[in-house]
């Protein structure tokens, strides 16, 4: 089986991605960069830090993928440098965007490293903090459903496909944690008494040391 594996980039924030995208549209200058990721909600599916988009901008240009392309000033307000992407920004957007979604990646979300440390706490405590996730997740479900159902009366689907994604997999994770719950409640987990037993009388059982 042949690993394809992901080049590496220049930059590798992906607020510049986003920041070439946007660009990919028309030119623009910075602060309309900005108003486009929020208006389009760019924001909710990528780190946005609008303080540092400059700098991010700056970045893509020093690379040779974005270029000034005009001047703007309307009325007393200052001027604002228009920017706009190179032909080597347009490649580099495109090969960027493919690798992202044709390679997948090793990632770590906070959740799964508290999964891993979580035998540091009682499994009834445990439980009753999965208990108070998996009642936030739900109401994320009920929320997103209904704010997705709004969104699709005014956007085509091509533009909300993200957000699709984005409820499935809070929908995955309130599936997993309430299986998950049961085993820890019906003592069906493997490991479950044994962990029980630790945090009651402080030695490690053998089996966790095989």
């Amino acid at each position: 089986m042949v690993v394809v594996t992901r080049k590496r980039r220049k930059l590798g924030n992906p607020l510049a991605l986003a920041v070439m995208t946007t660009l990919w549209q028309k030119p623009m200058h910075p602060y309309e960069i900005a108003q486009t990721l929020r208006s389009q909600g760019k924001d909710a599916s990528t780190k946005t830090n609008y303080g540092s988009l400059y700098t991010v901008v700056q970045n893509l240009e020093k690379h040779g993928f974005v270029e000034v392309t005009g001047v703007e000033r309307q009325g007393n307000r200052p001027e604002r440098t228009v920017y706009g992407l190179t032909d080597a920004g347009r490649e580099e957007m495109a090969e960027w965007l493919s690798d992202l979604i044709a390679i997948p990646a090793k990632e770590y979300p906070i959740f799964e490293s508290a999964l891993s440390l979580m035998a540091a706490l009682p499994p009834d405590e445990v439980a009753r903090l999965l208990e108070m996730r998996l009642a936030s997740l739900e109401v994320q479900v009920a929320s997103g459903r209904g704010a997705l159902e709004k969104l699709y009366e005014t956007l085509p689907r091509l533009f909300l496909v993200e957000v699709e994604y984005q409820l499935h997999m809070v929908e995955a994770q309130a599936q997993w944690v309430r299986g998950f719950l049961d085993e820890i409640r019906q003592g069906s987990l493997p490991g479950v008494d044994a962990w029980r037993r630790f945090h009651e009388t402080g030695e490690l059982p053998a089996e966790f040391t095989e």
